[in-house]
């Protein structure tokens, strides 16, 4: 997808919104956040987050994950045999993997879009 600038003088100057968001048309996908565990690193409720499966979640990303049937967005924590899930916003736990919880993660965060309604 892409539009015309307006602000510039050449007729067939576009931005392409795939390019700018990161988007994999393969892969991407949206989601709709909820709640304010991710506060501290700019994600509110209300944002539309933007979400790849072709990226392999590594360490530090921000991952859409599904714990024991709920879905959170929460910053993966690997290191070693120790994998957690961690929220920024003090008023949340990080939540360490413990045997006997199932986690899928379905995708890693690569862009936020705010939505701004007056």
């Amino acid at each position: 997808m892409s539009f015309p600038v307006p602000h510039t003088d050449a007729s067939n100057s576009t931005i392409d919104l795939n390019a700018q968001l990161l988007i994999n048309p393969h892969s991407s996908f949206l989601f709709h956040m909820k709640g304010d565990s991710m506060e501290g690193i700019g994600i509110y409720e209300g944002d539309t987050l933007i979400l790849d499966r072709s990226i392999r979640p590594r360490h530090n990303h921000v991952v859409l994950a599904v714990l024991d049937g709920e879905n959170m967005v929460r910053r993966l924590y690997k290191q070693g045999q120790t994998i957690g899930l961690m929220p920024e916003n003090e008023k949340f736990r990080p939540i360490k993997l413990a045997e006997g919880m199932e986690l899928q993660i379905f995708g890693v965060v690569t862009a936020r879009i705010r939505n701004f309604s007056y």
